[in-house]
């Protein structure tokens, strides 16, 4: 195990895309962030044995809000409930960014850099909020180190109706984690059954545009199955340098009113 001493030869700076791309092949998702707001890369001191202009070990990209997140609402206090659409998009672009990618060099990793690269980098974004949604949050709370609050996501209720629908064809939850098995049991499932579980399934999918017209077939149930046991956490950060109480909230409302 690395000694600790690594750490101190790192440094965070402003980074670019092409930092991300240096490490983008290391996380799960693809390399799409949105509109990207900053970049940040953790690189070795100037003078350390590796150049400055190394490449990175860490990389973490803040990009602009999503429009619409169910549990935002929960945790500001429906603070942009309640606006017609144009102003809620101004107050969401000015009061939020959103981490979309956080990257390790896997040869670095299990040093606390990736809480590190989050909590010094938050406050540099100059916003009041900052957000994030973390399919491994449970298993690695590296965002809750940060001094990030998690926020769990309830079951959709398009993935209740579907497991509900799975489980009268005979398919139980506990099974949904073999897409083998599931295709399995979905091929011998009369005419019928096969009509009502497609209707669910095609449903179901109608939340994920790019692939909403996907054939039957093992890839779709491994697909419909990824997005049907996966539910991410939601992160949430208050940057104590603004006020965001209630008379803050209570005044941005009014305000966001007489705009209409």
């Amino acid at each position: 195990m690395r000694s600790c001493s690594v750490c101190d030869k790192l440094q965070i700076v402003a980074g670019c895309l092409d930092d991300y791309r240096q490490l983008a092949h290391y996380h799960y998702c693809d390399n799409r962030t949105g509109p990207v707001a900053a970049i940040y890369a953790l690189k070795s001191h100037p003078g350390s044995a590796r150049p400055s202009g190394a490449q990175s070990v860490g990389v973490v990209v803040y990009s602009m809000p999503i429009p619409e997140v169910e549990l935002r609402n929960v945790a500001t206090d429906n603070f942009f409930a309640g606006f017609d659409r144009s102003t809620k998009l101004a107050l969401i672009n000015k009061h939020i960014r959103c981490i979309t990618r956080l990257i390790i060099d896997p040869r670095y990793r299990g040093l606390g850099l990736a809480s590190r690269l989050v909590r010094e980098t938050m406050p540099e974004m100059n916003v009041p909020i900052i957000e994030a949604m973390a399919a491994m949050g449970p298993i690695n709370p590296f965002l809750e180190r940060a001094g990030m609050r998690a926020c769990p996501a309830g079951m959709p209720v398009r993935s209740v109706r579907l497991i509900e629908a799975l489980s009268t064809a005979g398919i139980e939850e506990e099974q949904l984690v073999n897409p083998q098995e599931v295709q399995r049991k979905l091929d011998r499932l009369n005419a019928s059954e096969t009509e009502f579980i497609e209707l669910e399934i095609r449903r179901f999918l109608q939340s994920y545009s790019r692939c909403r017209d996907m054939p039957p077939g093992l890839c779709r149930t491994k697909y419909v199955l990824g997005r049907l046991t996966t539910r991410p956490v939601y992160y949430i950060w208050f940057n104590p340098r603004f006020d965001v109480g209630h008379s803050t909230i209570d005044t941005r409302r009014e305000s966001g009113k007489e705009n209409k």
